[in-house]
């Protein structure tokens, strides 16, 4: 069938709108309707290959639709069920084996080859090989081919045009904070970068009862919004000493940290910030090669721990469904950090993403489904 796709063809530059063709569903992969997918930092760096993907490609990531064709060993999900799509596995692997998807042997391919583990597309333009299947998906297209393992149903009365960013980056914030850090009643956490991530992991923390929640960011408006959503504190890191003031703040430092900003000089200051036994966790993206210094007596001490941590540790035909609900009582309220724009407005919409002007941005397909 044609489809419309936003696709990359050169780093630094435009993404063009195209028609190409999607071909027929394997006996495990589903043809979605795209109604609405978020744009994630991640989109951006493979565009420009900071983490190398294989052009031309669509991209796209964070995707929700409707079924409209699966292939005829499909059992989950049939025609006219709305879905979520979100990271692939192969289901095969230990980690798989031990429902630790999130941490796939095969993740790399599956997620950023943008080809099938055969090293097959499923779209193609005019004679010309189109890179597809990114993170199983490639969700900037109004339609998309995922795979049985990585689409997640929802409930029709749920807002579909709003529910794709939950398939990355609100479930690795939220996730981080409910299945790795487990942030219990009463505990003292500081999230470090209040992007889309942070926020989703603030509005975790509240969720699950912290008693002390500390944002920590230079944007002061982020920093406001961040209170809004649940934190008890907001420190502006371009106004004094941060690790001091969160020690100051939390009687003694943090029993979790949460580092969401992707800049190794943040690492130490919120390492530093851990009370005894802390736990901090890193979801911010680094080029590879990038390091960080580590005091490690402080580290044997203190009991103190890093977790590197992925899709937030997520099962996500659990988790999203519980944060749609959390959302629907007004507990989780992820939608404040959404921007719409037309799908045809893709590049505005990347832009606003990548100068920081818009936390999430959400492209609306409706013009070309």
């Amino acid at each position: 069938m044609d489809i419309q796709a936003a696709i990359a063809r050169a780093t630094h530059s435009p993404l063009s709108i195209e028609t190409i063709t999607l071909g027929d569903p394997r006996p495990d992969e589903i043809v979605v309707r795209v109604v609405a997918t978020g744009i994630c930092h991640t989109d951006i760096a493979m565009r420009d290959q900071v983490f190398p993907v294989p052009q031309p490609v669509v991209l796209g990531h964070e995707g929700a639709g409707i079924v409209e064709r699966v292939g005829q060993g499909v059992t989950k999900v049939a025609p006219g069920d709305h879905v979520v799509m979100t990271f692939n596995s192969c289901g095969s692997c230990p980690s798989c084996a031990e429902n630790a998807e999130f941490y796939c042997h095969e993740s790399r391919p599956l997620n950023f080859g943008a080809a099938r583990l055969d090293g097959t597309s499923p779209i193609s333009g005019d004679g010309e090989h189109i890179h597809g299947n990114f993170f199983g998906q490639s969700s900037f297209a109004s339609h998309a081919m995922c795979n049985e393992r990585n689409v997640v149903k929802v409930s029709k009365d749920a807002n579909l045009e709003m529910l794709g960013p939950l398939a990355c980056g609100i479930q690795t914030g939220a996730g981080a904070v409910i299945n790795t850090l487990q942030v219990g009643v009463g505990d003292s956490m500081a999230v470090f970068g209040c992007g889309a991530v942070g926020l989703s992991a603030v509005m975790a923390a509240k969720l699950v009862g912290a008693a002390t929640v500390i944002a920590v960011d230079t944007n002061p408006a982020r920093l406001e919004l961040a209170k809004d959503l649940g934190a008890t504190h907001a420190v502006n890191a371009a106004e004094g000493n941060v690790t001091e003031q969160v020690i100051e703040i939390s009687g003694g430092g943090v029993r979790h940290a949460f580092e969401a900003t992707g800049i190794a000089d943040v690492v130490p200051q919120a390492l530093a910030s851990l009370g005894m036994r802390g736990k901090l966790g890193m979801v911010g993206s680094f080029p590879p090669g990038v390091t960080a210094p580590i005091d490690l007596l402080f580290m044997l001490v203190g009991g103190r721990s890093i977790h590197g941590i992925v899709e937030g540790e997520s099962n996500p035909d659990i988790l999203i469904p519980h944060l749609i609900e959390m959302n629907r009582q007004g507990r989780f309220p992820f939608d404040r950090m959404i921007k719409y724009y037309d799908f045809s407005d893709i590049n505005q919409a990347l832009d606003d993403a990548e100068s920081g002007k818009v936390l999430k941005p959400v492209l609306r397909m409706s013009a070309v489904s």
